[in-house]
């Protein structure tokens, strides 16, 4: 809810606000600055940033009760009734409180009239506690000890201009993270497979919605807040974004989620997202910074309640500290990753060697090129001078996958404060890759949901004049080539040239209705929202519980589509000669170190064991070989001068 006032008149006029769920983590190139502006840059107390991301800090009974008593007293004082949820750093959620006379449900609408009706924009009703629950994810799931994002942030990253209002400019640099941490993700997990472990999925993918922050203990992420409000349950809630971010409108949920907290919990200043610029654009945290709200009781006000597949009592719970084996999220204890502060998944909360993802063989791959894949990949990020991370010079933090042709997780690593989201978003980046180079792409994708999303893959498979079957394994596609045919121009941000073949055209188009990459997971996505209950699933999910179309998908091809697909980039294909044998994805810095991580790992990967594998193929097309009326596309783009303490260049070679 935003309540704006008039510049000319003065007059405060009550507006639904317009958000959608999304979520990001910027990639683009950053120059981080430790400057203020931007908004939110505030009186937060100076708390020490530049630390070790371990300790034992986590949410306990009593300090959630006492920010939800005081979100409740801040909705109080602002006249409006509001649904506030609670989650720790991995995405368990410790409470959800409805106020006595909020809306039981919001719209999910971009207010672009041309959208209404299509992919998510216009759905309703969905429960409240789901769109509080998005947000507060949103905010823990981006944000680190180097980077404090919230769901306003995201906003800026995710629509067809940055920034948005500004035509004419390329999209979000993380255009498309919205539909991550999906509820039909086989990677994040449901509450039932187990209380703590991490990380956990979100109702509606990452939000964009402001009103969605970070909760912090000295200088450590250790949760996040969501809040939807209306003005009574007559009076539905609206689950949008903000469409021109110039304005410094005033959003009453996000100013209810940031009085909620006190100076003790908010985001240390240094490193919010107004600290941080991209190519000289300032990032937003919040359009304001109020005091820090007052306690009001919870007992008459409201009640704390449960949410089925998210919450099974209503009580408050306790955090659980990240690092430790309660988590999910433990320090890597397998000797080759000694010495490159690696940290992995487990399944097991009492035993830290029950590693998920452990490098393994799969078709064409050996267990030493996958491990090597991880370890020079991590190599590259220790190297790496990040871009979205303060302090200047820190390395870059970030997650890093490699799957086999059936889609199947071979290995999974991360730097031990890279973003939760990066989780998820690199093996969607991986599979994606590994889905559009395969010889089974546009039969796969005709195949789904009985070809309804059959125009997309026809217009992309004859849009390049290379080729007229370019889905047909004959070239090789990576996340960046991808995004570049899934944006509503083609170029990029170019107004008045064609529609992107995998993009909802313009005239239709909104952040909850982007074309192909929302279409294929419609269905599973809609299906969660509108169930009663939701079923448990294991570690290793049946299909019928992940995003895939099960019932037209080839059983050993579903994996391939299993937590969705992404558009941006960080992720490649892994070939020997011209045999496809994989694919390796990167998320959680700039896309460009993304890329260069990805890139260069599977490259000196093979250096370092002697194996044939290659980022690209030998003799078959790569994606910067297609184009469409001369314009080409993009395979890879690393970092100028990207190392610390090293002066190199042009690190990358050509595929």
């Amino acid at each position: 809810m935003r309540k704006r006032t008039n510049a000319m008149t003065g007059t405060a006029t009550q507006l639904k606000r317009m958000a959608m769920g999304v979520a990001v983590c910027l990639a683009t190139p950053f120059i981080l600055v430790s400057c203020g502006g931007g908004g939110g840059g505030g009186s937060s107390s100076e708390t020490n940033f530049n630390i070790e991301p371990l300790g034992t800090q986590s949410l306990s009974i009593p300090e959630v009760n006492d920010i939800v008593a005081r979100a409740v007293q801040a909705s109080i004082s602002r006249d409006v009734q509001s649904t506030i949820a609670i989650t720790d750093r991995v995405g368990n959620v410790l409470a959800v409180y409805r106020m006595t006379n909020s809306s039981p449900t919001v719209i999910i609408t971009s207010g672009l009239s041309g959208a209404n009706g299509r992919g998510l924009d216009g759905f309703t009703p969905v429960p409240s506690e789901l769109a509080a629950i998005a947000k507060a994810i949103t905010g823990a799931y981006l944000s680190s000890t180097g980077n404090a994002f919230s769901t306003r942030t995201a906003s800026q990253i995710v629509q067809e201009f940055f920034q948005p209002g500004e035509t004419g400019q390329p999209s979000g640099p993380l255009y498309g993270v919205q539909f991550s941490q999906l509820p039909c993700s086989d990677l994040n997990v449901w509450l039932s497979q187990n209380a703590t472990i991490g990380p956990k999925r979100s109702p509606l993918g990452l939000s964009a919605d402001p009103g969605g922050f970070p909760i912090y203990q000295e200088g450590r992420v250790v949760g996040g807040i969501g809040v939807i409000a209306s003005t009574d349950a007559g009076t539905q809630g609206v689950y949008g974004l903000d469409r021109d971010i110039l304005t410094n409108e005033v959003d009453l949920e996000e100013e209810i989620a940031f009085a909620a907290l006190p100076e003790a919990f908010r985001a240390p200043a240094q490193i919010r997202a107004n600290r941080i610029t991209a190519n000289g654009q300032t990032f937003q945290f919040s359009n304001t910074t109020p005091a820090v709200a007052g306690a009001a009781a919870l007992g008459g006000n409201g009640n704390f309640v449960a949410v089925a597949g998210y919450k099974t009592a209503a009580g408050v719970i306790a955090g659980t500290s990240y690092g430790t084996s309660q988590s999910g999220y433990v320090a890597t204890t397998a000797p080759a990753f000694n010495g490159l502060d690696t940290f992995t998944l487990i399944t097991n909360p009492a035993d830290n060697t029950s590693v998920r993802f452990p490098p393994s063989a799969g078709g064409n791959l050996t267990q030493t090129e996958v491990q090597n894949i991880l370890v020079e990949g991590m190599k590259i990020a220790n190297r790496a001078r990040a871009q979205i991370r303060i302090p200047l010079g820190a390395a870059a933090q970030v997650t890093v996958s490699v799957v086999d042709t059936t889609g199947q997780v071979l290995g999974l690593v991360r730097s031990s404060d890279a973003p939760i989201f990066g989780t998820d978003v690199s093996v969607q980046k991986a599979r994606s890759a590994l889905t559009f180079s395969s010889a089974e792409a546009l039969t796969d994708f005709n195949a789904i949901d009985a070809g309804n999303h059959a125009a997309f893959a026809n217009a992309m498979n004859t849009f390049f004049t290379q080729t007229t079957t370019a889905l047909n394994g004959s070239a090789a596609y990576s996340a960046r080539a991808i995004g570049n045919v899934h944006r509503p121009y083609f170029p990029d941000g170019e107004v008045g040239t064609p529609t992107g073949p995998l993009s909802s055209p313009i005239a239709q188009w909104s952040p909850f209705n982007v074309g192909f990459q929302l279409n294929i997971v419609t269905n599973k996505v809609l299906g969660t929202l509108t169930a009663t209950t939701r079923a448990a699933n294991q570690f290793s999910p049946p299909a019928a519980l992940t995003c895939v179309d099960d019932a037209n998908i080839p059983a050993g091809r579903q994996n391939r589509f299993a937590n969705g697909m992404q558009i941006f980039p960080g992720g490649f294909p892994i070939y020997k000669g011209d045999a496809l044998v994989g694919a390796v994805g990167v998320s959680g810095d700039g896309v460009d170190q993304d890329d260069m991580v990805g890139y260069l790992g599977v490259i000196n990967g093979a250096a370092a064991v002697g194996s044939t594998m290659r980022p690209f193929p030998s003799t078959l097309l790569t994606a910067n070989e297609l184009s469409n009326s001369g314009e080409f596309l993009k395979y890879v783009q690393c970092p100028q001068t990207p190392f610390n303490n090293s002066s190199e260049q042009n690190v990358c070679p050509t595929p």
